[in-house]
């Protein structure tokens, strides 16, 4: 091959590469589709290649194995959930009305998937009582979000928006059992006001750790006048 050839081969390496790189990612969609649904446990991949319309072998060959396709779906899932959640949170001041819109978005894909199903409590049922690298990545996920929430809940703390004896620990804890309630009783038994009385919960948690509002700019500026 001449010299001259190498960027018309690198063009066509490069173009290949990007076309995998899609493929991929049209599969994992696929598949963190179905296991809303059925479960990780209910991801093959026969069953991902009936519904992309691929051969087994052109799955098989994007992960290698039915644990890599999951872990995969995981790792989208998660990824998912901080672009929905996380980060829009973010953009908001620090303290209460940071933690305000983390719970906000979360209680927000949570009546979504109130129809379509979670991966994270699902999973959890799935893979409580057992070990290997696939409820290691789930496992990870969730504390990776647990952390984060605590670390709102600290700065908040911070802030004064919070009793200076507020257990961090304790109180994500209680906001988590409202999302675990709310799918409960909304997924399940079906009652209607799940998600007015999972909103009345987190507001009865605040109070309960004494949450107040900000004080305004100008007012913080004439208490440190006087």
């Amino acid at each position: 091959m001449s010299v001259t050839d190498l960027p018309t081969r690198r063009a066509r390496e490069g173009r290949a590469l990007q076309k995998g790189q899609q493929t991929k990612a049209a599969i994992v969609d696929a598949a963190l589709g179905l296991a809303t649904q059925i479960g990780l446990e209910g991801l093959s991949i026969g069953a991902l290649a009936e519904v992309t319309q691929m051969s087994k072998s052109g799955v098989f060959a994007h992960f290698g194995s039915r644990e890599e396709l999951q872990i995969s779906v995981i790792r989208e899932y998660h990824a998912r959930f901080e672009e929905e959640v996380f980060y829009p949170a973010m953009s908001e001041p620090r303290g209460l009305p940071r933690l305000r819109a983390m719970f906000a978005n979360w209680m927000k894909r949570t009546s979504i998937e109130i129809d379509s199903g979670c991966i994270y409590i699902s999973g959890a049922v799935e893979f409580d009582d057992r070990t290997g690298p696939v409820r290691d990545a789930l496992a990870s996920s969730v504390q990776t979000w647990h952390a984060a929430m605590k670390r709102a809940i600290e700065i908040a703390k911070e802030e004064g928006h919070l009793k200076p004896d507020t257990d961090e620990e304790q109180m994500l804890f209680e906001i988590h059992g409202l999302i675990l309630a709310l799918h409960y009783e909304a997924r399940f038994l079906k009652n209607p006001r799940s998600i007015a009385r999972a909103n009345a919960g987190f507001e009865n948690i605040l109070r309960q750790y004494g949450a107040q509002a900000p004080a305004p700019a100008a007012a913080k500026k004439s208490t440190k006048k006087g």
